[in-house]
């Protein structure tokens, strides 16, 4: 499955910006292969994440592997911090 993280290339939030960074850095770290959608290039982009997240204020970060949804930002962080990031990712 792939992983698609929907993010927003611009952001005033410091804290969303190192939030975004945390999961592709670890990602990366771990050669997990994922692709990214900028929801600050097409409305359609953040309208999608929003409805495939089931929550119309959603913000990014958001992770999917296929159409499974994995959870945000903070459900990862439980995850990694749990020792289970490859159940968080649904590899």
């Amino acid at each position: 499955m792939a992983l698609t993280i929907y993010f927003s290339s611009v952001s005033g939030s410091r804290e969303l910006k190192q939030q975004q960074s945390e999961i592709l850095q670890f990602l990366d770290a771990k050669k997990i292969q994922y692709k990214t959608k900028d929801i600050t290039q097409d409305p359609s982009i953040k309208d999608e994440m929003r409805k495939l997240v089931g929550n119309p204020s959603a913000m990014p970060p958001q992770v999917f592997s296929g159409d499974t949804y994995c959870g945000d930002y903070s459900m990862f962080f439980e995850a990694v911090e749990d020792g289970k990031s490859e159940a968080f990712f649904k590899l």
